[in-house]
């Protein structure tokens, strides 16, 4: 799927891209550029970096600025200040592990695509009140996984997923075959002891294989 490099971006376009978007925990600035680097060669262009750690923002901003092939996008966005952060730092999208209404509001004010987590069927119905169809489901093992997606895709039929926590590349596969996910978020491909060791092949070459996970989103060509 086409995306402008600097237009607006739907949250369907971020789910779309790939079969993955790796959540990514980074603790040096000086990982962010090469890692992305290693990530977009591998295919993979949405790069939820999470604001987990205090050199986040400063990481999102780097990779905008240094990785033209890269969307930066902000995870674990809980407040209306972590969105505008984000959105100064350079992320054109936001992921959050719960939904508010005033973080769906933030997200719009700054023109951020939002995937709002959500783990039971109010949370869902929530963030459907507010226009949201586009849900990242956290966290997705713990919470039932495949089992509860089944379940959900009979009264939440409009509603696509991308499940989050506790995901690897030996369970994606079985996820991303149901009709309601979109796409999977995973850690896997930024592994910490690859990034200490600076191994940027090897963060490729994760990206390249989850490239080829196949999908059965519903209504997709």
């Amino acid at each position: 799927m086409a995306v402008n490099s600097n237009g607006p971006l739907t949250a369907l376009q971020v789910m779309l891209d790939a079969s993955v978007i790796p959540v990514i925990v980074l603790y040096d600035v000086a990982h962010a550029v090469p890692m992305a680097r290693a990530l977009v060669a591998g295919g993979i262009r949405m790069l939820e970096v999470t604001l987990r750690t205090p050199q986040a923002l400063a990481c999102m901003e780097a990779i905008a600025k240094e990785v033209p092939g890269a969307v930066v996008g902000a995870g674990t966005v809980r407040s209306p200040a972590d969105a505008a952060a984000a959105a100064k730092a350079g992320a054109r999208f936001a992921v959050s592990p719960g939904y508010t209404k005033s973080v769906g509001q933030a997200c719009r004010d700054q023109g951020l695509s939002l995937l709002p987590g959500v783990a039971t069927g109010s949370e869902i119905m929530m963030a459907q009140e507010d226009g949201y169809t586009e849900l990242k489901f956290f966290p997705a093992i713990q919470a039932g996984g495949p089992a509860m997606l089944k379940a959900w895709s009979g009264p939440f039929f409009d509603v696509r997923f991308c499940p989050t926590g506790g995901v690897t590349q030996h369970n994606a596969n079985e996820l991303l075959a149901l009709p309601n996910v979109a796409c999977v978020g995973g850690s896997w491909l930024v592994p910490a002891d690859a990034l200490a060791q600076g191994d940027w092949a090897r963060i490729e070459a994760l990206a390249r294989a989850a490239t080829q996970l196949p999908r059965s989103i519903m209504g997709i060509e």
